[in-house]
């Protein structure tokens, strides 16, 4: 047996100089794509990827995030080579269609768009093949609810640590008429729950580029980014950068330490900001929250200036309140499913709109003090690999 794995070891060490050899030729030949190899076999993205995430002003037009996802891919994936990616049968509600290549077919083999077709689970398998392969960075798309459907390869990309980006649309009952069927309630509470998979709803266009910024750097780490098919603003004060905190304030309450944070996600982000207009007598800090996994990570010093212990804290979500907890002594989110309205009576509805939330939040305000302090979550020792005494 020992002579046998030797003759092995010999054998394999021969095949790996020819495999070297070949390489070098190659990029003596054509020393433009050797490089380029290169650099995706050491999985480094281009020096100035960076430079090409739009940013958005708060008067730019307001959009979908779907559609705002669709202009950031499109801004990387000319560089961003190792980009590949696709939908299941839904490009044109998904917006991930690359503009500088075509289908990926038989006959098209450099094609770096992939038609799936109505398989979520086949989808995500093979884009955990194409990561596990290596100079890909696969992307996947569906709606945020179909999800569940592809759920055990997406289980698999995070207990693997394969760098897949789930490009996930219609991310709230703010999709409207589809109804109960297609709008995701519990769903991002179960990616959440995953371990290693980085979950992020972007609440505008910065965002949306600064969640792209997460998942591309993510070497070992998959991503689910939930998008809104309904318009959201440009909002003031959102930036690139600081979804890689987690959290971050948006607006500071005026003239001292606040009354009441309110924090939010993706599209209650604008909501919770009108909200706190209508708070009146109150002093309200903003907080956006694009992805509680990574705020998770940061160190509890940070934690404690976003949520401030003996302040209560507020969320707002348009998805389960399930994990909330953790967050904020009050929860304003979805306990049953969606139903089948259009998006304003949706809202309406089950409690979405600046006024209704505000008396939400008044009427909370006046029980607060009789709350024992203990529900309040931001601290626990637990959180990701930060260990402190608290």
């Amino acid at each position: 047996m020992y002579k046998y794995y030797a003759s092995r070891r010999t054998a394999g060490a021969e095949a790996q100089r020819k495999w070297q050899a070949m390489l070098d030729e190659y990029c003596k030949k054509y020393p433009d794509l050797g490089r380029e190899l290169l650099r995706r076999m050491r999985g480094e993205l281009p020096a100035n990827w960076q430079s090409l995430l739009p940013r958005f002003k708060p008067t730019d037009k307001a959009d979908a995030t779907r559609n705002l996802s669709g202009v950031v891919l499109n801004k990387l994936a000319p560089v961003v080579t190792e980009l590949v990616g696709g939908s299941a049968d839904l490009t044109p509600s998904t917006k991930t269609d690359i503009k500088c290549s075509h289908d990926f077919q038989k006959n098209t083999p450099a094609g770096r768009y992939i038609r799936y077709g109505v398989r979520e689970h086949a989808m995500a398998a093979i884009g955990n093949g194409l990561a596990a392969y290596g100079c890909i960075i696969p992307y996947t798309s569906t709606f945020l609810n179909f999800i569940e459907y592809a759920y055990g390869a997406v289980r698999l990309s995070a207990l693997s640590g394969h760098q897949q980006i789930y490009v996930m649309t219609h991310d709230s009952i703010g999709l409207g008429e589809d109804g109960p069927t297609h709008q995701p309630i519990e769903a991002l509470a179960m990616c959440r729950a995953t371990p290693n998979l980085i979950v992020l709803r972007p609440a505008d266009g910065n965002e949306t580029s600064g969640a792209y910024a997460v998942a591309l750097q993510a070497k070992h780490t998959p991503s689910v980014i939930a998008l809104t098919r309904q318009n959201v603003p440009h909002l003031p004060g959102t930036s690139v950068e600081a979804v890689a905190k987690g959290a971050y304030v948006l607006k500071e309450a005026e003239g001292g330490k606040p009354d009441v944070i309110l924090v939010a996600t993706g599209s209650e982000v604008a909501l919770a900001l009108e909200a706190a207009k209508k708070l009146t007598g109150k002093k309200v800090r903003v907080v956006s929250m694009p992805s509680t996994t990574l705020f998770d990570q940061q160190p509890v010093d940070y934690r404690r200036k976003i949520l401030v212990p003996g302040v209560p804290v507020v969320s707002i979500e348009a998805l389960s309140t399930l994990g909330w907890e953790r967050y904020s002594h009050f929860q304003i989110g979805m306990t049953t499913f969606g139903a089948s309205a259009p998006i304003k009576a949706l809202f309406d509805y089950f409690g979405f709109t600046p006024d209704k939330v505000a008396a939400r939040v008044k009427a909370f305000l006046e029980q607060a003090p009789k709350l024992s302090s203990a529900p309040y979550g931001p601290l626990p020792t637990h959180y990701g690999a930060v260990k402190a005494k608290l």
